[in-house]
């Protein structure tokens, strides 16, 4: 399988995103935010974290309406596999590819810590190879508060779109809410980096585990 991580002005989590994705896809290439074209036979893309164009405006606003992301509306569409990370999450929800809005954190700090995450969906290509219940991932976010409408949620929760959940609700998330699939669960957008999981001297195993499940 083969893999891509795009790279904006500001990004800081790319190379640890392609580090994680070697361990597991065959081949793993970058992919630039004024990239028009993306890759034949392309499996998956990663929308890394980091500070896209500095975090002007609303978290992620700006990437949104880059080339590539109009690129990725369509590599998505045609089923192509998705993961955001952080701000990546911000950009997935400011693209309209992911529901709801991530906000200030409600103590309005950044927090850098491990958490533990309850998994609330197992059975998605993203989770299927997920046995414990519980995963400890790290976090790094000033802006990971999640909230939606409550018609959202309800979708969310109907269609088992919510893929993780803090164990402690530590930055104020709408029902506690980690991370979210798409309605055709193609994509995953998610708070804490599962990148920042792949080794057991740095950060456990946890994260590798997503990778995994993409690829089996």
């Amino acid at each position: 399988m083969k893999a891509a991580v795009i790279t904006f002005p500001g990004s800081n989590c790319d190379l640890d995103m392609l580090v994680a994705l070697q361990k597991n896809f065959k081949e793993v290439s970058y992919l630039w935010h004024r990239d028009t074209n993306i890759p034949d036979k392309l499996d998956l893309i990663a929308i890394p974290g980091g500070f896209s164009y500095g975090d002007y405006l609303r978290c992620g606003s700006m990437a949104a309406n880059s080339a590539i992301m109009q690129e990725v509306k369509k590599f998505a569409a045609k089923g192509g596999y998705i993961i955001g990370v952080c701000n990546g999450f911000q950009i997935l929800t400011e693209s309209g590819l992911i529901p709801g809005v991530l906000l200030r954190n409600k103590n309005l700090k950044f927090i850098s810590k491990m958490v533990t995450l309850e998994v609330a969906n197992n059975s998605s290509k993203f989770t299927h190879k997920i046995a414990k219940k519980e995963i400890n991932i790290p976090i790094a976010h000033h802006d990971g508060n999640y909230f939606c409408t409550a018609d959202q949620l309800k979708k969310l929760e109907d269609n088992e779109q919510i893929a993780f959940k803090y164990k402690e609700n530590i930055n104020g998330s709408l029902a506690n809410i980690a991370g979210v699939l798409n309605d055709k669960k193609n994509i995953l957008a998610m708070m804490p980096h599962p990148e920042r999981a792949v080794d057991s001297q740095v950060g456990g195993l946890d994260g590798n585990k997503i990778f995994e499940s993409l690829i089996s």
